[in-house]
């Protein structure tokens, strides 16, 4: 028997068969386009593995609590086609026989950078994503943290740079965090791409300052071991050491952390943070079992 990942993004679902060593037998990335046609490929890429247990981190928000109707379902997404769809169930109906754990992909990426990634050693951490939006995932004494929903840091709101006047970009809230500091921000203040952008181009120190203060919110809410940093906008190598500076001065002193340069770190499973995480959750799922 195997198990399966699915890292489900709004772009691609990464799909990774293993053996119980947690080996990768095989991956691959698959479009997301429409629910039928991306399941559809989904199914035939396991087609050929008889699988344990599967883990599934999917963009969201998703229903996470199984005593609700809507868990399994990702909800009020902006990706056409894929509000309120029932992906456990979907997923159900084709595997009856294999185990399914269900979170988000940002939980999922979380897991995997404490057990096998920059947290390996910790009991606790919060990964966050900062890309084309922005995300975190929370594990507290080695599990997933979750209630009556799942975190959802990227849209918490911070407080407004004094100099900064733009509007934000979420459609929900318009200036939370994921409004102010996501991906899109950046273009949407300078007309240009954050991968276009000089490293001294003034945007990052603002970039760094909201990135930085959500953290500080992070730590004095949740006091976690690790902050754990990913995602496309963290392509940008000087741009760690601004949030770590922009951490320390806002913090201004009040909570002791460990030293910010091993506090605050960049991912250490670039890219695969998110699929080793689900086929983790799914190998201790198989192991339990």
């Amino acid at each position: 028997m195997y198990i399966g990942g699915i890292e489900a993004g709004g772009t691609k679902m990464i799909c990774a068969v293993a053996d119980e060593s947690l080996a990768i037998v095989e991956q691959t990335a698959i479009p997301t386009t429409t629910p039928a046609d991306t399941l559809a490929a989904i199914f035939d890429f396991f087609a050929p593995y008889p699988l344990a247990a599967v883990g599934v981190g999917s963009f969201g928000p998703i229903g996470i609590d199984p005593q609700q109707s809507t868990y399994g379902h990702i909800l009020a997404t902006p990706k056409a086609g894929w509000q309120q769809f029932d992906v456990v169930g979907t997923l159900k109906a084709q595997w009856p026989d294999t185990e399914l754990i269900w979170t988000t992909d940002v939980n999922a990426a979380a897991y995997g950078e404490l057990r096998l990634g920059a947290a390996q050693g910790k009991d606790s951490c919060v990964y966050m994503t900062v890309g084309t939006g922005i995300g975190a995932g929370v594990v507290r004494d080695g599990a997933l943290f979750q209630g009556i929903g799942h975190p959802e840091i990227g849209h918490t709101f911070v407080k407004r740079h004094p100099d900064d006047t733009y509007a934000g970009t979420c459609p929900y809230h318009h200036d939370c965090l994921e409004g102010l500091a996501a991906g899109p921000s950046l273009e949407g203040r300078t007309g240009i791409k954050g991968q276009d952008l000089p490293d001294t181009h003034a945007i990052w120190d603002l970039q760094a300052y909201y990135i930085g203060q959500a953290l500080v919110n992070i730590t004095l809410t949740l006091a976690p071991e690790k902050l754990i940093l990913g995602g496309g906008v963290m392509n940008q190598p000087h741009l760690l050491a601004k949030i770590q500076a922009a951490f320390v001065e806002q913090m201004a002193g009040y909570m002791d952390t460990p030293p910010v340069e091993d506090y605050i770190s960049a991912w250490a499973l670039p890219n695969q943070s998110g699929i080793t995480g689900c086929l983790l959750l799914a190998q201790e799922r198989m192991s339990e079992k």
